[in-house]
């Protein structure tokens, strides 16, 4: 069985669609804001990228 998350790249797929959504918010999110003034590497970087090192690092620190 596949991830359809890796397995889907097509852009008109209704997963890309939901993970656009899901990054809007996420971004605009205050936490999001915070996490992001603390990185150093942030403006190299794009939304996608940023969005999933916030919620990596945020998985992480939950699982603590």
């Amino acid at each position: 069985m596949t991830n359809s998350t890796i397995a889907s790249n097509s852009e008109s797929s209704p997963d890309h669609a939901i993970w656009l959504s899901l990054q809007t918010v996420i971004s605009e999110s205050s936490g999001f804001k915070r996490w992001q003034k603390e990185q150093t590497t942030a403006k190299e970087e794009s939304l996608d990228v940023l969005v999933r090192r916030y919620l990596e690092e945020t998985l992480k620190t939950l699982a603590y």
